[in-house]
């Protein structure tokens, strides 16, 4: 609904309201706006439409004359449809109740609407997780593909755990980090975000509480949530989760696993240290308490490689380990691989058969070549070296601007900088003012109900001039709402 891409004709031969309310009727008998769909307001069309409101008035006055839409108090214009057409035949049904009865948690509303201005041109993205447009290896995927299409490449499905090549690569690949795994005990899926999907489904009960940092990019996806399970969070500290408390909450929650981002951590951009990694494994296993290691960012360090993996450390089978080509080679590959034990993989690779019969298989010959040919560790070198500049490029523009009113530790790797606001100002009109002037937010509140005084900073996407403009303009913001809010 809040994608109008169409605008009325300038042509004076239809009055600009005729246009827009042919346009309206249109989608509601075709069946786009169901009956029960909320129109956007009056201003939001106008400003979509390109018109005066009052034009829309117009036309939205005569759609409620001709019984399509209704206006109430405090509640917004509807679909009704009481329409001679409607009335003569079979009731349409109401998808509306449909979508709210849906077991899957729609995304929360700042997350739809961080999603929506991403696409909007112009935009100054200072939350974007991912890799900016002048990072992505465009001359080197070209290559890729220009050698996968001088070999025989089937284009068919693959097995059920993927391309066995591909897997081949994977365990040569994460041996390199420590981790000792067969072909069988890997699962390519599409992103770790899948990953986490089919954990929820085929591996927990409902209402089982999952234990995870406090902040953490989990609370901002509802995976678990819609799969009718708890989340409880941990506090950090500047050496990753506090494994002192997990003993006590695993008990007193019930937790039924662990799920953490030691490397780099989204949002915070904390590392865990080596000596936090083992007591979290001890812990774990005394505790009898699985870990989904989320381990997406390991290869995008700036300062030193990080700890070996929790996986690495691994001896009893407890750790599934997620790791991903989505932020360090191209967000559009969407191949990512769970490792742990073969009877947990073979029971996944069952679900996903079920759910889209495998990944891309097109993306996953294409991710081998990756690995196979040198070009993965080539490209991951030049990221990494682009990353330091942006990073120091995002600190010193913090510190002129507003080292003054706000505080954050300098990440040693990934995307982040968790950047905590010292004045007490409204996140959310933070967000709106910041996006009504073209810059694109990431609330910390969307990580942790509770930190309304935090932003989640990416130096990966915006360019370079972005990121020190669109900081300035954030610092005059604040300056202005801290004296509002008083």
């Amino acid at each position: 609904m809040a994608e109008l891409q169409w605008k009325p004709n300038s042509s004076p031969s239809i009055p600009l309201h005729k246009q827009i309310e042919e346009y309206i009727k249109e989608k509601i008998l075709n069946g786009e706006w169901t009956v029960g769909t909320k129109i956007p307001s009056q201003r939001a069309l106008a400003a979509a439409f390109g018109v005066n409101r009052s034009t829309v008035v117009t036309a939205l006055d005569e759609l409620t004359a001709l019984g399509f839409i209704e206006g109430k108090s405090g509640g917004g214009t509807r679909v009704i449809n009481n329409t001679w057409s409607l009335l003569t035949s079979t009731p349409p049904p109401d998808w509306n109740t449909y979508v709210k009865a849906g077991i899957h948690q729609p995304n929360l509303p700042t997350i739809q609407e961080i999603n929506r201005a991403e696409f909007v041109p112009g935009v100054i993205r200072l939350g974007t997780g991912e890799l900016s447009p002048e990072l992505l290896p465009t001359d080197k995927m070209e290559t890729i593909f220009r050698n996968l299409s001088q070999r025989a490449m089937p284009l068919g499905y693959e097995g059920p755990k993927g391309n066995l090549y591909l897997r081949q690569q994977i365990s040569t690949y994460v041996k390199s980090l420590g981790i000792d795994c067969s072909p069988s005990s890997i699962l390519v899926v599409s992103g770790a975000l899948q990953a986490l999907q089919l954990i929820s489904i085929g591996l927990l009960h409902r209402g089982s509480t999952i234990l995870l940092e406090k902040p953490s990019y989990l609370y901002s996806v509802h995976v678990f949530q819609s799969s009718g399970m708890k989340l409880f969070g941990v506090p950090l500290d500047e050496q990753g989760i506090q494994t002192s408390l997990i003993a006590q909450f695993k008990k007193q929650h019930n937790g039924a696993l662990l799920y953490t981002i030691p490397s780099f951590h989204n949002p915070t951009g904390t590392l865990m240290s080596e000596k936090r990694r083992t007591q979290l494994m001890k812990v774990c296993e005394n505790e009898s308490l699985p870990i989904i290691e989320d381990d997406v960012y390991r290869d995008l360090w700036l300062d030193a490689p990080p700890p070996k993996p929790l996986k690495a450390y691994d001896k009893n089978g407890i750790v599934l380990y997620l790791g991903s080509m989505s932020k360090a080679v191209s967000p559009g590959l969407r191949i990512g691989w769970v490792i742990g034990p073969e009877p947990v993989i073979d029971r996944l690779a069952d679900i996903k058969m079920q759910t889209d019969y495998g990944s891309s298989s097109l993306s996953q010959w294409a991710a081998a070549e990756w690995f196979s040919s040198g070009l993965y560790e080539e490209h991951i070198e030049s990221v990494r070296e682009q990353l330091k500049i942006r990073r120091e490029t995002a600190i010193q523009a913090l510190e002129k601007h507003i080292g003054d009113i706000a505080t954050w530790t300098a990440p040693t790797g990934g995307f982040y900088i968790w950047v905590r606001l010292l004045p007490t100002i409204s996140i959310r009109k933070l967000f709106e003012k910041a996006l009504a002037e073209g810059i694109l937010l990431n609330p910390g509140n969307i990580y942790d109900l509770h930190a309304n005084q935090y932003l989640r900073l990416s130096y990966a996407y915006a360019s370079l001039t972005d990121l020190t403009s669109g900081i300035e303009k954030l610092s005059i913001l604040i300056r202005l709402l801290a004296v509002s809010d008083r």
